[in-house]
């Protein structure tokens, strides 16, 4: 999730203390979900999905690197 909500962050042009204050944390705790140090509650990853207008699914959806996806 950590990765996914920085690139997406990222992409929307937004800093950390920008997302931080709009979502009412300390731009250090962002920081620490950016970084996987923690995980967000529930209802502050509807609020990452929100501001960021993304689906929350997308906020936690796991990527497989190329080539490691499994063969059926």
């Amino acid at each position: 999730m950590s990765t996914n909500l920085r690139r997406i962050r990222n992409e929307t042009g937004r800093t950390q203390e920008e997302m931080a204050h709009l979502l009412g944390i300390s731009a250090r705790y962002l920081g620490s979900i950016e970084r996987g140090k923690v995980s967000p509650s529930v209802t502050l990853l509807g609020m990452f999905a929100d501001a960021l207008a993304v689906n929350a699914g997308e906020l936690i959806a796991v990527s497989t690197p190329r080539g490691k996806r499994g063969r059926d």
